[in-house]
């Protein structure tokens, strides 16, 4: 049985993967940070690993790899899913915004893939599969540093893919559009209205459509494909 581990489990499209990849039969772990309730829920639920850990912390995360491999072995799938938005003036955003932003949805990824490639790169299998934003393609006004952190993904993506892929290892981004999260809730319903309207489709997406494209990156029907960046978003293009 493969384990998968996912950070940011706790909600949104981290929560939606938790329970899909237990329903078709997998080891899941994953972690929490400030959503701590909703974390010990999830795992009720599912029976889902919730492992307390701040993913910007290069410490924590080896820690929390070492519980879940004491509890599965070693991680099959890594889904690099944490992070955090902010709206921000780009002459407003301090050094801690900056640092708090890169660390937690660019940082995060580095650590944990770094932590897992040496069991996958033994095994000579693997995926790591890493969640960036539309907005790390064509960049967002007044969210510079989220643009940045989520184009750093991408980047990260297509250079590691290409260093692993030798060892039999996939790694490959999606990059979701207008998705319905917490993190779109503090927008307004003209504001969603006027987003449907720019997208082709003339909806915004559901996490499932998000975890539908990561169960495909995660399953051997995609053995041929990596260093790829997957658009789910609608058609929703700048």
């Amino acid at each position: 049985m493969k384990t998968v581990f996912i950070t940011g489990g706790s909600r949104g499209i981290g929560a939606e993967a938790v329970r899909t990849f237990k329903n078709k039969g997998y080891n899941v772990a994953f972690t929490y940070y400030k959503s701590g309730e909703q974390a010990l829920c999830l795992a009720k639920e599912t029976g889902a690993l919730a492992v307390f850990c701040d993913v910007s912390n290069s410490e924590a995360v080896n820690s929390a790899i070492d519980v879940v491999k004491e509890s599965f072995g070693s991680v099959d799938i890594l889904i690099n899913n944490a992070g955090i938005d902010e709206f921000s003036l780009f002459t407003d955003i301090t050094d801690e915004m900056w640092h708090r932003m890169i660390d937690t949805n660019l940082s995060s990824a580095f650590y944990t893939s770094r932590a897992v490639l040496p069991d996958m790169i033994n095994k000579k299998d693997g995926v790591i599969i890493n969640i960036s934003s539309m907005w790390g393609e064509v960049g967002a006004s007044c969210e510079v540093h989220y643009s940045v952190s989520k184009a750093g993904l991408i980047g990260l993506t297509k250079a590691l893919a290409k260093e692993v892929g030798p060892s039999g290892i996939r790694v490959n981004c999606i990059t979701p559009g207008v998705i319905d999260t917490d993190m779109n809730k503090t927008l307004s319903e003209e504001d969603i209205e006027q987003l449907k309207l720019d997208t082709p489709l003339g909806k915004i997406g559901k996490t499932q459509d998000i975890v539908n494209a990561i169960l495909f990156l995660a399953d051997n029907s995609s053995h041929f494909i990596t260093g790829q960046v997957l658009g789910v978003n609608g058609g929703y293009i700048i």
